[in-house]
């Protein structure tokens, strides 16, 4: 895959790794693993480690390296995630960041938490609070996101043109919306962005539920977090309809 652009210090890799908080008993996805950085870090750490790489040059170096590791030639947006409950730590492949977070962050994969390296500005979009977006309000409704760190491009061999962060997904514990009602509650929201909170609820409702919900009665789609859209859905008049 494009846009693959790896880290050059195996010592800021142990610390984002330790960042992490992986436990021993930790299930850990390395996708777009490449040179195998992340990989040898968490590979120390004595977690089940799989690492997915696209490119089979590097798988093979990878396999020479950590004998004791899972090492997939796959690509990252098609290789079979874990039925059961796991961590991801990676650099992802710049060029294909949105697609690989849009498969981890589907609501019925059992991703438990995730450090992963993207572009500055598409960890910042993605974790943003406001503006809020229709994919962000989504996902918000079953994960966290946040910045927490960011990494200079001189960090990385070769140099891309931007900066990167590390975007920290975790899974809440008590879900906004019920993983069954995804389908109802992704049009619900397709709706709203499209035609505005107003018509998510009857008029005379609405003047209530912005002061109890936090938001301005003319406020725009963008105006609220997920969390706001998330009760908006279980009050409105769409209800909880099954999925």
């Amino acid at each position: 895959m494009r846009g693959q652009y790896f880290l050059r210090s195996s010592k800021l890799a142990a610390e984002l790794v330790r960042a992490a908080r992986i436990q021993p008993n930790d299930l850990v996805l390395d996708l777009g693993a490449g040179t195998g950085v992340l990989t040898a870090a968490l590979a120390h750490c004595g977690v089940r480690v799989v690492a997915v790489e696209i490119d089979r040059e590097l798988a093979s170096r990878l396999r020479r390296r950590l004998p004791d590791i899972e090492v997939q030639v796959a690509d990252a947006l098609q290789v079979p995630l874990p039925r059961e409950p796991f961590k991801v730590v990676a650099n992802l492949p710049f060029d294909g960041a949105t697609a690989i977070l849009r498969r981890l962050l589907d609501p019925r994969v059992p991703l438990i938490s995730g450090d992963v390296i993207v572009q500055w500005e598409l960890a910042c979009k993605r974790s943003a609070v406001w503006p809020s977006t229709q994919l962000g309000s989504y996902c918000g409704a079953w994960f966290e996101l946040s910045v927490v760190r960011r990494l200079p491009r001189s960090v990385f061999a070769p140099q891309p043109t931007v900066d990167a962060g590390v975007l920290r997904i975790v899974r809440r514990a008590h879900p906004l919306v019920p993983v069954p009602e995804r389908r109802a509650y992704q049009a619900f929201l397709a709706r709203g962005y499209r035609d505005g909170p107003r018509v998510s609820v009857p008029r005379h409702r609405l003047k209530r539920l912005a002061a109890e919900l936090g938001f301005d009665r003319h406020a725009r789609a963008r105006d609220l977090d997920a969390r706001q859209w998330a009760r908006l859905y279980r009050r409105g008049p769409i209800g909880r309809p099954a999925a």
